[in-house]
């Protein structure tokens, strides 16, 4: 079985610990709603509302949720507050499985790639951890046997190529970079063409993260697109959008913005292990119908997971 292939005992502990800070204060303002409170009325769902918005879950999909339970429980008769953390549970779960991606970028290991070299295009703002993230990822594809290209198109700053380098040092992988101040689309042609020659399995292409003009970054992120098809047609595979979930709702501003500007088809929501505002893994998903498709939930290598909804969901809820 692959790597990722199931969710090992580590990868569990490793997810329950990433998650304390936002199921301790989800819980802890959830048990308020409950006080005096014995049925499921008008006020209960009420102050659902409120903690749901208040864990940075989002209005738009908070109202969604509220909305499903208020009418299963007039359907199904449910009246009893101890039955809300289950139908809570069961429409989060739901949410998150309907925006669950079904296309070639979808698969449940980093054994199954559908096509090789399978090109991810990994886009966001600096700061949000893009650099640490290409790195983790770059060292759980090679733990999983593949052979990894990274591209270092970033080109806008002289410390985001520095930082690659080291990353693709410490995992041993090869980078191709130009260095600062070359055509992002360039080195995105060498790294794409050098995957294709030295038969990888997997490249990763880092992009610059400039949102102060948007239709700047949209024309670069477009020209990179096309000359990766140059040697490539259907490249990249993946434009993997990288966000901090320690940011709340920016990351949801953040990933609206990025979005617009290309075909973000993956999401990768980082530091959930510093944050109480993991609710936002919820949001995202709902609001752009986009999949999460990793998570970061602490420091070491492997705690960069690909997302499983389930796992997520019982942890939030702290069942096994």
């Amino acid at each position: 079985m692959g790597l990722f292939g199931f969710f090992s005992r580590d990868k569990k502990e490793s997810l329950d610990k990433g998650l304390e800070k936002t199921r301790e204060s989800f819980f802890t303002k959830l048990t308020k709603t409950f006080i005096g409170k014995t049925s499921i009325d008008d006020d209960v769902l009420d102050n659902l509302e409120e903690v749901l918005v208040t864990s940075d879950v989002g209005v738009e999909t908070t109202l969604k949720i509220v909305k499903r339970i208020q009418d299963r429980v007039a359907r199904d008769k449910y009246t009893n507050t101890s039955e809300l953390n289950r139908l809570l549970k069961e429409e989060i779960a739901g949410l998150l499985e309907e925006n669950r991606s079904t296309g070639k970028n979808d698969f449940s290991s980093l054994n199954d790639l559908p096509v090789t070299p399978y090109i991810i295009m990994v886009v966001g703002v600096n700061g949000v951890g893009k650099t640490t993230t290409i790195g983790k990822l770059a060292h759980q594809f090679k733990k999983a046997g593949k052979k990894v290209v990274i591209g270092a198109a970033d080109t806008f700053r002289a410390a985001a190529v520095d930082q690659l380098t080291i990353w693709a040092k410490r995992v041993d992988v090869p980078i191709i970079s130009q260095g600062m101040g070359a055509d992002p689309a360039s080195v995105a042609f060498d790294a794409v063409s050098s995957a294709v020659a030295q038969g990888a399995d997997v490249c990763i292409i880092d992009t610059a993260g400039r949102l102060h003009n948007k239709v700047n970054l949209m024309n670069e992120l477009s020209k990179i697109r096309r000359v990766m098809q140059k040697v490539i047609p259907e490249a990249p595979h993946e434009i993997l959008l990288v966000l901090d979930a320690s940011t709340g709702q920016n990351a949801i501003e953040q990933a609206r913005q990025f979005i617009a500007a290309t075909d973000v088809n993956a999401l990768a929501l980082t530091k959930l292990d510093g944050t109480a505002k993991g609710g936002v893994v919820i949001g995202i998903s709902d609001q752009f119908k986009i999949p999460v498709k990793y998570i970061g939930v602490g420091e070491k290598m492997e705690d960069l997971q690909l997302f499983d909804r389930n796992e997520f969901v019982n942890s939030l809820f702290n069942e096994n």
